[in-house]
């Protein structure tokens, strides 16, 4: 994967494979998928935890961008009423097969196929940043189908401090927007302060947001770091849990992978 710095918009450009169902659809097969799904949901369960404290159980949830649809069943596993979405035609069929008790249907997060003011909440996990084209269509269908006071959590990865300082240091070269390299286009670390103005002009009010994952964007932005923090990263072992989750919440502030935003669709 090769990053590029692109000057005018402040994001990152990741260059590799790109990403199209044909992609995502290459990655799972059943027995992976059923690997996925937890036996029991963890009281700690971040995504389960974040919803609580904004929705009752029974709230109607669309995940857009569910993939392999292992939020859908903790959500669902946890009181919530929960759809799944995804464009990755042969990964639907797949989780349907794995988990038929689950609600995933094919479908499109710029062209929902929803009516207005359905949805009390939606989760979206990393998914606007792998729109070459941009993510206002996903918005404006967010905000469509989401209910007036209803809630929108979104995760991306985007422009830390750490990423910031390296591109003023011109660490990345330069993005020049050539052809071919567009075609291999992956995704964007966007710049969060933009994606919020979008968001609060599409119609709704930021009410928290959170760093996520210090320790992948640490690995991946530092290369003296890179080899010891990946073999952390990747441990199942009790140690490895508990020693990646420190490092996370300690550098997330200043190199986290991602961030999570919580808002509010306005009345």
């Amino acid at each position: 994967m090769t990053l590029f710095y692109d000057k005018i918009n402040n994001r990152l450009i990741y260059i590799g494979e790109a990403s199209n169902p044909d992609f995502w659809d290459k990655h799972w097969d059943k027995n992976t998928i059923e690997k996925m799904y937890p036996k029991k949901i963890s009281k700690f369960d971040y995504v389960v935890n974040t919803t609580k404290k904004y929705l009752p159980e029974k709230s109607l949830i669309l995940e857009g961008g569910c993939g392999t649809g292992q939020q859908v069943f903790k959500l669902q596993q946890s009181g919530y009423e929960a759809i799944g979405i995804d464009y990755a035609e042969k990964t639907v069929e797949t989780v349907k097969k794995a988990k038929p008790e689950l609600d995933i249907r094919l479908g499109d997060v710029r062209k929902l196929d929803f009516p207005d003011n359905y949805f009390d909440g939606c989760w979206s996990f990393g998914v606007i940043e792998h729109f070459f084209n941009g993510y206002d269509e996903i918005l404006n269908e967010m905000q469509r189908v989401i209910k007036p006071d209803g809630y929108l959590f979104i995760t991306f990865p985007y422009m830390s401090r750490l990423r910031k300082i390296k591109s003023r240091k011109g660490k990345y070269p330069i993005w020049k927007n050539s052809e071919q390299e567009t075609e291999n286009f992956y995704q964007f670390a966007l710049d969060a302060k933009k994606v919020i103005a979008d968001l609060e002009k599409t119609g709704f009010k930021l009410i928290a947001k959170q760093h996520l994952s210090g320790i992948k964007g640490l690995k991946d932005e530092v290369k003296f770091l890179k080899k010891p923090l990946q073999k952390i990263y990747d441990s199942r072992s009790f140690f490895g849990l508990v020693t990646s989750k420190i490092i996370s919440d300690l550098f997330a502030p200043f190199a986290a992978h991602s961030i999570l935003l919580i808002l509010r669709k306005k009345k």
